[in-house]
């Protein structure tokens, strides 16, 4: 299975720039036997939190048909990153999918505000796990950015059989190391594939001045293997990704058969 992933720069609150900059990356960078296209989180608005009351989408009722037109345009399968997304008079951010004949395959809203972004005063948490749905006939899952932080949120479509989990992210050089750390991590501990999509450029918040996002979006196999990393610039990454090695591991470390949840204690 061929996949893209598009790193790129996000201008805050400048919605039209970013669907340019994107559908001018599917005309001059999309392979033509490409599969699956990934790109980052928030890519409508950014992270130009002050003003998503009136910048936000609605219900998706422009992310979609604009991410609809290019999958079917380009009869590629998209996972579409995420955008601030307003719905019964909150603001979420949310992630989605679409096939390459433009069904919706996935929606769910990132669970884990960053307080270090503050988006807990800008936006509301997602409420349930994510839950695994079948694209480009694999079964996976998407998260969002911070979600990394919580294995939880992971274990459970790993245990459902996701084959491959799905990060969007804007997430920043200072915590760089634990960006390429989790991702492997949560490889490695459900023998699945974890592919990883950042963006780039500067953090324009008050508490993260002279941040950057830290790109190095990834592909790690089920090893915890990296198969493909970009750099810390603009890039498209292309990957190979064997589905089968998740049943060889699997097989190999039988995580899921040797699973004690009757002796797990979680926080409250």
């Amino acid at each position: 299975m061929k996949i893209q992933l598009f790193q790129i720069e996000i201008i805050e609150g400048e919605v039209k720039q970013n669907e340019n900059h994107i559908k001018t990356l599917f005309e001059e960078k999309l392979e033509t036997d490409t599969e699956i296209v990934v790109i980052p989180e928030m890519w409508n608005n950014g992270y130009d939190l002050q003003h998503l009351v009136e910048k936000a989408d609605i219900d998706l009722t422009r992310s979609l048909p604009f991410i609809q037109s290019l999958a079917t345009k380009y009869h590629v399968d998209i996972i579409a990153g995420s955008v601030s997304n307003k719905r019964d008079d909150n603001i979420y951010n949310t992630a989605f999918a679409v096939s390459k004949t433009g069904e919706l395959l996935y929606q769910k809203d990132k669970t884990h505000l960053v307080p270090m972004l503050d988006e807990h005063y800008y936006l509301t948490g997602g409420n349930g796990v994510p839950e695994v749905f079948e694209i480009n006939d694999t079964k996976a899952s998407q998260i969002i950015c911070y979600d990394l932080r919580f294995p939880e949120i992971t274990r459970y479509p790993a245990y459902q059989g996701a084959k491959i989990v799905f990060y969007v992210a804007q997430w920043t050089t200072k915590n760089l190391n634990h960006w390429r750390s989790l991702l492997k991590a949560r490889a490695i501990e459900n023998g699945i594939y974890v592919i990883a999509c950042n963006s780039v450029g500067d953090v324009n918040n008050e508490n993260h001045v002279g941040n950057t996002y830290a790109g190095h979006s990834i592909v790690i196999d089920p090893n915890g293997n990296i198969v493909e990393e970009a750099g810390n610039q603009e890039a498209t990454l292309t990957a190979e990704v064997d589905i089968q090695k998740v049943a060889e591991q699997q097989q190999n470390i039988p995580i899921f058969e040797n699973l004690r949840p009757d002796v797990y204690k979680y926080a409250e």
